[in-house]
């Protein structure tokens, strides 16, 4: 049981000091990873390099991933996000004072995105588990489309400016921006207020309970299929994905300003897609079909992209697939929170993130070697065509039907199961 009722009222205090904090840290993110991006490729000029970065920051919180949920869902969620913004803003601001200083080596990067990835194993799941206790389940689907705006809307605005602010202030002082970045999200949480939750198994032991999040996972068919298929098409989609700025940073016909133009178009038509789910109430019984189109379409647009010659039309390709994967990811996330009991969301979501991004590292140094030797157009477009074909079956598993449309007004999750 809650201390505290949920209110139905969505703009609430607590939402806000979440909302704004997240903002802030989010569009620091954005920039670090441009300027993080292009200081690799600069200083070491290797893709594979650049490629061992980031899987050297994904794996441990992949692997961390488990047993953080287990402690999100025993712990003060508040507090311990508070520190995780704390501990991942000092690592920042070590790699900033580094660069600044002179002397900052890969390796500094390497541990930092280390320390930042499992952080953000226990950080995550706390956000994602807090949201429906917040502002109460009628106005999950909303929640979280206003909540995803704000990571959209960082995306925008970091990727329209990334590009430019690396090239005039350089990589040291955006580095400086997303350690401050952090400590800001830290001090805003201070001030909320989240309503507890009380495990109902306080004195179950740590790995039963890890067990009881996997039980639950998997014996739900229809999640648990889309889980499995997730694994296999966000590995391909990740390959192609980190291979978005090693394709502009090569063509001298592209570069840093019009990468990040890219990018803001990709996410501002995910702010769209947001808008829309947030503003537009998606009938329970219409949310497969939306979420169904909407991932053929994203990924339709992103095979054709990287052989399209016209900057204009390569770019509107990419804001049409954002919208449609935003909507996508909205619909997903509230049929997760609307199903999963509150006791169990930080376990849910942590195995969750862990079986769908499990292969992500090895996506990503796959993907860095390759580019060394293949042409990233082809290469690119390759891999997206491939999660499109792992994709349509879905469209016609009667089980994740189901689970998708999830009523809990009709429904439970034995129903669906």
């Amino acid at each position: 049981m809650e201390a505290n009722a949920p209110t139905e009222k969505l703009w609430t205090r607590n939402f806000l000091l979440l909302w704004q904090g997240q903002l802030v840290s989010i569009l620091g993110d954005v920039v670090y990873a441009i300027a993080l991006g292009f200081w690799i490729l600069a200083a070491t000029g290797s893709t594979a390099l650049m490629g061992g970065l980031l899987a050297a920051s994904t794996l441990p919180r992949i692997l961390v991933s488990p047993v953080a949920g287990v402690i999100v869902d025993r712990r003060d969620r508040r507090r311990l996000m508070i520190w995780m913004d704390v501990i991942r803003g000092a690592a920042v601001l070590a790699v900033a004072i580094g660069a600044l200083a002179g002397f900052l080596q890969v390796w500094i990067v390497f541990a930092a995105g280390i320390i930042i990835g499992i952080c953000g194993a226990f950080f995550s799941p706390a956000v994602s588990s807090v949201i429906p206790d917040i502002t109460g389940k009628t106005r999950v689907v909303q929640a979280n489309s206003v909540f995803s705006m704000i990571g959209t809307g960082g995306n925008i605005i970091g990727n329209s400016v990334g590009g430019v602010l690396f090239q005039v202030l350089g990589a040291p002082l955006l580095f400086l921006f997303n350690g401050i970045s952090y400590l800001f999200s830290a001090g805003s949480l201070l001030f909320a207020r989240f309503p507890r939750v009380e495990h109902a198994h306080a004195q179950t032991h740590f790995l039963t309970d890890l067990k009881s999040g996997f039980s639950f996972v998997w014996k739900i068919r229809g999640l648990r299929f889309l889980v499995l298929s997730a694994a296999v098409l966000n590995f391909f989609a990740n390959m192609a994905i980190v291979l978005l700025l090693p394709f502009y940073q090569r063509n001298p016909a592209l570069g840093p300003v019009k990468y990040g133009i890219a990018m803001a178009l990709f996410t501002g038509g995910a702010f769209l897609g947001m808008a829309l789910t947030a503003t537009v109430k998606i009938p329970a019984a219409r949310r497969f079909f939306w979420f169904i189109w909407s991932g053929l379409g994203s990924t339709v647009f992103l095979i054709m992209f990287p052989f399209v010659g016209s900057f204009p039309f390569a770019i509107a390709l990419l804001a049409f697939s954002g919208f449609a994967n935003a909507v996508l990811n909205v619909l997903f996330m509230a049929v997760m929170q609307l199903a999963v009991p509150q006791n169990m969301r930080g376990k849910a979501f942590s195995l969750l993130g862990m079986i769908t991004q499990g292969l992500t590292p090895i996506a990503f140094a796959l993907a860095g070697v390759l580019a060394e030797f293949l042409p990233l157009a082809p290469l690119m477009s390759a891999c997206f065509a491939v999660t499109l074909l792992v994709g349509v079956p879905m469209g016609f598993a009667a089980s994740l039907r189901r689970f998708i449309n999830f009523d809990p007004e009709k429904d439970t999750i034995e129903s669906v199961s």
